[in-house]
């Protein structure tokens, strides 16, 4: 939902409110002015102050996006650095575990060969 539509949406919605409000109490007809005018007056004053408030979070979200722009790209390549030099720094110990894995496997098949052969004789 937008913001816009919300903040359209509550101001009818406290405007219905309080034209309700206002001609369901019994008052009379110059009362009823009075109160007609004050709360229209109250009601000025909260709009412009809604508009005040959605033109900073515009100004918010539009400072969020421009400071997004500048930092992501910085943090992306910052951990594309970090990722590379722990490969880097982790590339000894994967070759000399590879080659441990083919030591033992050749034991392995070693020690299959010599039982084939025991078994035999």
């Amino acid at each position: 939902m937008k913001a816009s539509t919300f903040f359209l949406g509550l101001a009818a919605g406290s405007i219905a409110a309080a034209v309700t409000v206002l001609y369901s109490t019994p008052q009379s007809g110059s009362e009823l002015r009075t109160t007609v005018k004050n709360a229209s007056t109250d009601m000025k004053d909260k709009l412009k102050e809604v508009n005040v408030k959605f033109d900073d979070l515009k100004e918010s979200i539009s400072h969020l996006t421009k400071e997004a722009k500048e930092t992501i790209p910085s943090a992306i390549g910052g951990i594309k650095d970090s990722i590379g030099k722990w490969q880097q720094s982790t590339e000894p110990n994967k070759v000399s575990l590879e080659q441990e894995i083919e030591a033992i496997q050749a034991a392995l098949e070693e020690l299959e060969q010599s039982i084939t052969v025991h078994q035999k004789n």
